[in-house]
């Protein structure tokens, strides 16, 4: 079975907790606070694995989970570290984060599901493009990872830290610390999979075009081959080798008119020739009008991505025994349609003008993997000076404004990451004062509630980033509540 889109659901294991703990020896009275650190939570890490070739696994272990950190002990024990969990995923996967979107909100949502009509739909009336609207309504994707090479990893959720231990908070005013830090949790969503298969040459075409007939002549693949519309289902894979060299074609199911907007089946798998380096283009020459159909799929390509910009091949297939006044009317009618498209007539079933056709394809496929290393490896060595950018934009700059001040000549001024990781924002809601910022919010994660302690020198950082004082300053009161990565106190002790 081949599956090329998943949902998982995936947890980063939690950090160990530290330990509060003092030495306790015979004849070493006061031996001090030894309470260790928890471990780090495992990580999740995505690896591409040229071994596999479908997302299948992920529908029945739809739920990934690492390791949690262990917690620490005495004598200054450090808790065991998670196992980080290695994930094999086929060479093209796509993995994103799937967030709520911030456009329609859940209660929205809810309202228009329940204001729907409950009937069944008549019978043969496709429902999954709807349902995935909805789906595509309340949620955004976030691109995470992108896994174009066999052993490229990435870490896709991060286990959490582990809590230091009493023995971290030791000093010389405090020498008997009851403190330490709980684990934070490891990150926690759903991500959504996508197979983007890495091939040279992507196969497109209307139904019917001898797209699979092609694939299984020149290569080694076996597609479901026969005389009605719509036999490919699934993609195919196939590699074809023309002068020692071997390309990677792709064969979808069959474009329609309007295949961009959802109808049929080839828009579900247009993304397996969206990496393609060359696209062939396959017409019936017993199609009515060549150029109509040469132009229906032309429209598809240019309404999904850039697929139209691509370099193309067109090949007129089933061209073994056509008059050649019928093939030459053919290719002007394509021709009328773009004048630079380069025509092969081909016959899969009588094996004429393959070779050709396939040595165009090599050709071209060299060219693009010639000029995309060139041009990263162009990327790779540019200056990133930033001065040097400012002016050349300046150089850039029309007649009519050289008179004028650009914005660009005002230095742009801006907290480097140290200082962004110490702001913060308070918001009042429900009678409640939100806290939000990367640095409070981690230390509230690591605090625990229950350690008097703890909870005290949560408020103390909260002092010394001002925060404290920004509170008062709205009218917080010493019994207000206060809440920082969801965990809520008052604002001073014993109330």
């Amino acid at each position: 079975m081949f599956v090329d889109k998943a949902k998982v659901s995936l947890k980063a294991g939690k950090g160990g907790d530290g330990a509060v703990s003092f030495r306790r020896e015979i004849y070493i009275p006061k031996g001090g606070p030894d309470g260790g650190d928890g471990g780090k939570g495992g990580d999740i890490i995505f690896r591409a694995d040229k071994n596999t070739d479908t997302l299948i696994d992920f529908r029945f272990t739809p739920i990934l989970e690492a390791e949690n950190g262990k917690n620490g002990s005495g004598q200054r024990s450090a808790g065991r570290s998670g196992k980080d969990l290695i994930v094999d995923v086929p060479i093209g996967t796509v993995v994103s984060r799937l967030e709520p979107s911030e456009t329609v909100s859940r209660n929205s949502y809810e309202n228009f599901e329940a204001s729907e009509p409950r009937d069944r739909p008549p019978l043969g009336t496709r429902t999954t493009r709807r349902v995935d609207e909805r789906e595509r309504a309340r949620s955004r994707k976030v691109l995470i990872a992108d896994l174009t090479e066999d052993g490229q990893e990435a870490i896709i959720a991060k286990g959490g830290s582990g809590g230091f231990g009493n023995a971290h908070f030791k000093s010389s005013t405090r020498q008997t610390p009851r403190i330490a830090e709980v684990g934070e949790p490891g990150e926690e969503f759903e991500a959504e999979l996508e197979l983007k298969s890495m091939v040279d040459v992507g196969l497109v075409g209307l139904p019917n075009a001898g797209k699979s007939t092609f694939l299984s002549v020149v290569s080694n693949a076996k597609p479901e081959i026969a005389d009605y519309p719509f036999t490919t289902i699934t993609p195919n894979l196939g590699v074809a080798t023309i002068d020692g060299k071997d390309l990677l074609i792709s064969d979808i199911p069959g474009l329609i008119e309007g295949a961009s907007e959802g109808k049929g089946l080839g828009h579900e798998f247009l993304r397996h020739i969206d990496r393609s380096a060359v696209i062939l283009h396959l017409i019936d020459v017993y199609n009515n009008e060549a150029g109509e159909s040469y132009e229906t799929i032309r429209n598809e390509l240019e309404k999904y991505s850039d697929l139209a910009t691509r370099p193309e091949v067109v090949a007129l297939t089933k061209c073994e025994g056509v008059d050649e006044d019928i093939l030459k009317m053919q290719m002007a009618s394509i021709l009328a349609i773009n004048k630079d498209a380069k025509i092969y007539p081909i016959s899969s079933y009588a094996k004429q003008g393959l070779d050709e056709l396939l040595r165009e394809l090599a050709r071209i496929n060299s060219l693009e993997t010639v000029s995309r290393n060139s041009h990263e490896n162009f990327e790779a060595s540019e200056p990133r000076d930033d001065e040097r950018e400012r002016a050349r934009l300046r150089e850039n700059l029309s007649s009519e404004l050289s008179s004028e001040k650009s914005y660009s000549d005002y230095p742009t001024i801006s907290l480097n990451r140290n200082s962004l990781k110490d702001t913060w924002n308070i918001e009042e809601k429900d009678g409640k004062f939100i806290v939000t910022g990367e640095k409070i919010e981690k230390f509230a994660r690591k605090t625990d509630l229950n350690n008097y302690a703890s909870l005290n020198r949560l408020r103390d950082i909260m002092k010394k980033l001002g925060i404290r004082a920004e509170l008062t300053s709205r009218g917080a009161k010493p019994d207000s509540i206060i809440e920082i990565a969801g965990k809520e106190f008052t604002l001073v002790e014993d109330y």
